[in-house]
């Protein structure tokens, strides 16, 4: 996912070229990201469910999601111009942590969903060494062509991209709030929490789903 950023003036834009790295600032992302998570918890009660379950599970290793988040933080929001050549390995790292305590909670339902969101995005990423390839209309839709030179870009439109198919080719227009771009992966992350929270919450979509598996 990606931050949008100021529009550049024609003179900018022409300079822009065909590679163009866009800065992605986590905070942003979170913000889409903590309103989705919303947006999915908000729809348990509407299916008969009790968000009140929630208080009952035990997520364990907590501390692994936190640290990730911290270190894209780092490398990308403080420190997107220092270090040349750490920040991709650390961003690698990230999701090491992220797949460390998916592992430690596999149990839970739905997280086998978000554990295959985030491998697509991770091969996405090893593919293009560090860096999850973005599409160049989806970044037009959503309004950010910037180039930020000399600072990392954990998501960028790259020349000859690998699994281009699996980087961040969808949109959120520039004109609706959360503009961003997101990719496939994304999608699964977010369906696997879906899932993950109705069949905790005991809602009637977690019910339904449930009825076919049992007759099977």
């Amino acid at each position: 996912m990606e931050r949008p950023t100021p529009n550049l003036d024609e003179s900018s834009a022409a300079t822009a070229g065909s590679l163009k790295p866009a800065l992605v600032v986590p905070m942003w992302s979170t913000v889409l990201v903590a309103f989705v998570a919303c947006l999915i918890l908000a729809t348990v009660p509407l299916c008969g469910g009790r968000l009140s379950a929630l208080r009952n599970v035990e997520l364990r290793a907590r501390w692994l999601p936190v640290s990730a988040l911290g270190a894209q933080v780092l490398i990308i929001t403080v420190m997107p111009g220092a270090l040349p050549g750490v920040h991709a390995p650390v961003h690698l790292a990230t999701y090491a942590l992220v797949a460390l305590f998916l592992w430690c909670n596999r149990r839970l339902p739905g997280l086998w969903l978000v554990a295959v969101g985030a491998a697509a995005n991770l091969a996405a990423i090893v593919a293009n060494g560090g860096v999850m390839p973005a599409s160049a209309d989806a970044l037009a839709a959503a309004g950010m062509p910037a180039t930020l030179a000399g600072e990392y870009a954990n998501s960028a439109v790259v020349q000859a991209p690998r699994l281009a198919f699996l980087g961040d080719v969808f949109a959120i227009p520039e004109n609706w709030p959360f503009t961003n771009v997101f990719s496939v992966g994304d999608l699964l992350i977010a369906a696997g929490f879906a899932v993950s929270v109705h069949v905790l919450c005991a809602s009637r979509c977690a019910r339904a789903f449930a009825r076919p598996a049992r007759a099977a």
